[in-house]
């Protein structure tokens, strides 16, 4: 779509765009030829974030990837039809089957190889990524991580461009694993589209909270698309992985359906 005419972002809200399209955001005129100021740390005010599927562009905002375009604003919901020059975040809610690693998303790892201090670890990417032995809580050149080949990692990225191999670590900034490490040998692990599993983890889902009317589990959503569950028997593990995978394509009223016969059972 080379040569397109721009258009505001705020119009394309909630609409399909296409890679090659460039958009304009609040208060940039075509003509005008002032900078944007996005950040890639975090919103802040006055500040608008480029997310995934948008990139700067000469004019703007370039669409990479063809999808539905989302805002979030600071006190506005996700893909409410306006945005504002206060700041926000723009992005590209596209379906899509191969992950791309990005800076920031906690994913589920298997482990494929050891390089001296560093793990390989299969994220479902183009290519594997590492991880150091020093990326744990409480890890130290003495007391090393008991990681096997085959282990389930829950991890961040930290580094994650085109252009260097995507590197993990088990810790958040101030050195706890917060809930990442090695996942429990016992479970079950699956892979879902990368579409569901933003619905899984979107505010306002209701998914999780249904099935929790069956039974009592562990659950570990990964931004790659994979998930683990552990339910108390294997026969209850299978059947919430059964049902979360048939959510994506059911409806509300379906899923509670399906939830209220598995009940009477």
């Amino acid at each position: 779509m080379a040569g397109a005419a721009a258009c505001l972002a705020e119009t394309r809200v909630g609409q399909v765009v296409m890679p090659g399209e460039a958009l304009l955001l609040p208060g940039q005129g075509e003509a005008d030829g002032e900078r944007l100021r996005l950040t890639t740390t975090g919103p802040q005010k006055g500040r608008l974030v480029c997310g995934p599927g948008l990139r700067r562009g000469a004019d703007g905002l370039l669409v990479t990837k063809c999808g539905l375009l989302r805002y979030r604003g600071h006190s506005a919901q996700a893909g409410s039809g306006s945005g504002s020059s206060s700041g926000g975040t723009y992005w590209v809610d596209s379906q899509q089957k191969r992950y791309v690693p990005v800076k920031g998303d906690h994913v589920i790892g298997i482990v494929t190889a050891k390089a001296g201090d560093i793990f390989k670890l299969d994220v479902g990417g183009s290519e594997h990524a590492s991880l150091s032995y020093l990326a744990f809580e409480g890890a130290t050149k003495r007391n090393r991580p008991n990681v096997q080949v085959g282990d389930v990692i829950y991890g961040q990225f930290i580094v994650a461009n085109k252009d260097m191999e995507p590197e993990m670590v088990c810790i958040d900034s101030s050195g706890r694993a917060n809930g990442m490490g090695i996942i429990g040998q016992d479970g079950f692990l699956f892979k879902v589209s990368l579409g569901l599993i933003r619905k899984l983890l979107a505010p306002d889902c209701e998914i999780i909270w249904d099935l929790g009317q069956l039974y009592p589990f562990e659950l570990v959503l990964g931004m790659n698309g994979r998930i683990w569950v552990k339910a108390k028997t294997v026969q209850q593990t299978l059947i919430i992985a059964n049902v979360l995978e048939a959510c994506e394509h059911m409806t509300a009223e379906q899923r509670k359906c399906v939830v209220a016969k598995l009940l009477e059972n």
